[in-house]
């Protein structure tokens, strides 16, 4: 009795220790903002869509994507580390209820024309972004501030966003 419990159990848990170990979500809500940090090497924190974090301006590879403003209140804008064309606005829309049944009904976007950063982001919008690896994620933006803190100006940025891994311009559906 004990073999064939050791057996049924052996073949239970076989399936869980098999995975390919790639569990990074595709998809998620995170807030980046352009605070610093260090005292000498001053760096921010970005996002990078592949390992769903945060890094380090710093880092190699650097982040996906950061934020920054212009220099003036209100000019909020999303930044890629490559300074190519990667961003496409999709729309901005009154509400977010609109904007939320935009992203989530978004599967396969006709891009017209790219470009190197997005400006006057506000809460929203719906925008694709091209990694530097010509992967894409989806953007709803759900909010933003900028405003000035410790005596500089102050930029962020909370989004939704859907990561497609495999390099195609189709996202999943919900």
């Amino acid at each position: 009795m004990k073999k064939i419990l050791a057996v049924i159990l052996f073949v239970v848990l076989l399936p869980a220790g098999c995975r390919k170990g790639n569990d990074t979500n595709t998809s998620g809500s995170v807030t980046i903002d352009n605070r610093l940090y260090g005292t000498t090497d001053y760096y921010a924190l970005g996002f990078t869509f592949s390992n769903d974090s945060k890094i380090s301006t710093h880092g190699t590879p650097g982040p996906d994507i950061t934020i920054d403003n212009d220099g003036t209140l209100g000019d909020v804008r999303l930044l890629d580390n490559n300074f190519t064309n990667s961003f496409y606005k999709i729309g901005g829309y009154s509400s977010s209820a609109t904007a939320s049944q935009v992203f989530d009904t978004l599967k396969s976007p006709v891009v017209l024309q790219w470009v190197v950063w997005a400006d006057s982001i506000k809460a929203n919008q719906v925008l694709i972004f091209k990694t530097s690896d010509d992967h894409y994620a989806k953007l709803r933006i759900v909010s933003t501030v900028s405003e000035v803190r410790e005596s500089r100006n102050y930029a962020e940025c909370t989004f939704e966003w859907v990561y497609q891994p495999d390099g195609s311009l189709t996202f999943p559906g919900k």
